[in-house]
């Protein structure tokens, strides 16, 4: 089930609030330019400035909108453990079809504290979940020993998003864990390197703005068909790497106002971008003909 691109997807806010209708002109674009599957409120929808109630209410519209055409996998992580499991319970039932549970963030909590965390909230529901690794966000790693650990110990939690950097990393979580445990990219830049040792496929950032050429990218090299996948590949890169030319979703959410797709709000403690970068975007979006 969870294979192919899959978009974290933004959250839309018109003058403060969540724009609902602009969220779920999103999805329709992301569903007809093939998208495989929907991850709500990550880290590029701004969850960590989501009240819960709007927490909620996004999964519950994402789910609603999608009507099961796609997987719906809802991110659900917090770094209280309490948190994470009611908020896992709540898009179960809602009918999400998986979980994308980020690791704890400020606490850094030790490698046993990591486990017990994810087990816990794998113990409360039984919808597959997935775990999201991301030093550079949460200032802790999940160790590779961790991670085979939970898949051995935890038959619901089905793959990691592995956004560490560190390819070493994940060829080791590939050797460590079952055949069948999914192993996502978390960086649009290391998709197909990360396909190349047995990924199959990623969350991705840049699907937000060019769904369509990321899902043929990742089903060109599934296919088997690797110089046409290198070719787009390399065709997105300079894209990806404006993505981050400060901290996600800003560059996103400005390229998505360029395009005519929402507006480029975000939340403090984001701000807007700054101009000189929004000269860099502009170029990008332009050399790739998206403006």
């Amino acid at each position: 089930m969870f294979k192919g691109s899959i978009v974290a997807i933004v959250t839309p806010f018109k003058k403060g609030r969540v724009d609902y209708k602009t969220f779920e002109d999103l999805i329709e674009f992301q569903i007809k330019n093939g998208t495989s599957g929907i991850v709500p409120c990550g880290t590029t929808g701004e969850s960590p400035t989501l009240t819960t109630e709007e927490h909620i209410k996004v999964i519950e519209a994402c789910i609603e909108t999608v009507k099961g055409r796609i997987p719906v996998i809802a991110g659900t992580g917090s770094n209280s453990t309490a948190e994470a499991i009611e908020l896992t319970k709540h898009a179960c039932d809602a009918g999400a079809d998986g979980a994308l549970i980020v690791s704890p963030y400020y606490n850094r909590p030790t490698q046993k504290g990591l486990y017990l965390h994810f087990k816990a909230i794998a113990d409360s529901v039984d919808i597959p979940i997935i775990l999201y690794n991301i030093a550079s966000r949460t200032g802790v790693n999940i160790e590779t020993s961790t991670v085979a650990k939970l898949a051995h110990d935890c038959k619901n939690i089905v793959g990691v998003k592995e956004a560490s950097g560190s390819l070493d990393q994940m060829q080791a979580v590939r050797i460590a864990t079952p055949k069948d445990f999914v192993l996502l990219s978390g960086d649009d830049a290391l998709t197909l390197p990360l396909m190349s040792i047995g990924g199959s496929g990623v969350i991705s950032v840049v699907a937000n703005i060019i769904p369509a050429d990321t899902a043929k990218m990742v089903e060109l090299f599934l296919k088997g068909k690797i110089e046409e996948a290198r070719k787009i590949h390399f065709k997105m890169l300079p894209l990806i790497k404006a993505m981050f030319l400060e901290t996600n979703p800003i560059p996103l959410k400005k390229a998505m106002e360029l395009m005519g797709l929402s507006s480029g709000e975000v939340r403090l403690p984001l701000s807007e971008m700054e101009e000189g970068n929004v000269d860099k975007l502009k170029k990008a979006l332009k050399d790739y003909g998206l403006i």
